[in-house]
């Protein structure tokens, strides 16, 4: 994922609304979002390469998300497990707080950077590792965004997307205007992009919600309802290269447990 925007309401009817991009180049094999094969309790997108994913939900009560953090300052080992996996372990591991905390403590520097949100309905965390470090904390109720840089880093996109699911939720036009706002392909004004290092013409392209290209772009938007009952729905919609619509699909869960 590399823009998401979510209303994070633990006692609500609805403790979390989600709508999320996800950006990557058309060549990488990826799953559409399904249950998975080999851990039938886990719904979601999958990387073929990497075997991880993006964005997906355990029956338990979990969710994981990801994002990359764009900074070239940032060192990498060249043998960096896949970010991936952290959505994976997020839903598997035995114990979600301690594993955040082990992540915190110091084992988030194996990976490149990332952006990860991972809870169980009630909490919901956000883990950063960045050039300033790692901190993790949990995030209060209310409308969020995040991107490439941190939590509600104002980047234009990122404001216009948390906007469009605010409005989509007074308004009870959820998830269809949310889903617009995600859908957007202006870039910003030059005057308004970040400096991440990557050159104006591709702070140009990767400004606007839903990325437009060949090679690279928005390949999956994924909303998700999560209910006070356990219930949940999520749903993608698939773009291959220069945006063309590919398909979408839903996936309903009944009845999670922890």
């Amino acid at each position: 994922m590399c823009l998401i925007a979510f209303d994070h309401r633990p006692d609500s009817a609805w403790p979390l609304r989600l709508v999320a991009n996800r950006d990557e180049f058309h060549a990488r094999p990826a799953a559409s979002l399904a249950r998975w094969a080999d851990a039938p309790h886990i719904v979601g997108g999958r990387d073929l390469e990497a075997g991880g994913s993006w964005l997906a939900v355990h029956r338990r009560g979990r969710f994981a998300a990801v994002t990359n953090v764009r900074d070239p300052r940032l060192k990498v080992a060249g043998d960096a497990p896949s970010r991936g996996d952290l959505v994976r372990d997020a839903l598997t591991c035995a114990d979600l707080p301690a594993w955040l905390d082990r992540l915190a403590s110091g084992e988030a520097e194996r990976f490149a950077g990332f952006n990860l949100l991972a809870g169980d309905g009630e909490r919901l965390w956000h883990l950063h590792r960045g050039l300033d470090g790692i901190q993790l904390g949990e995030i209060a109720p209310g409308l969020h965004g995040l991107s490439n840089a941190s939590l509600n880093t104002p980047w234009p996109k990122l404001i216009s997307v948390r906007q469009g699911l605010g409005a989509s939720l007074r308004h009870g036009r959820w998830p269809e205007d949310a889903l617009a706002a995600m859908g957007d392909r202006h870039p910003a004004d030059d005057d308004q992009l970040p400096e991440t290092g990557v050159g104006l013409e591709m702070e140009r392209m990767l400004s606007s919600p839903l990325i437009v290209g060949e090679r690279y772009g928005t390949r999956a938007m994924t909303w998700l309802s999560w209910h006070a009952s356990g219930r949940i729905e999520i749903g993608e919609r698939r773009f291959g290269p220069h945006g063309v619509a590919l398909g979408e699909s839903v996936e309903r869960l009944v009845g999670l447990h922890r």
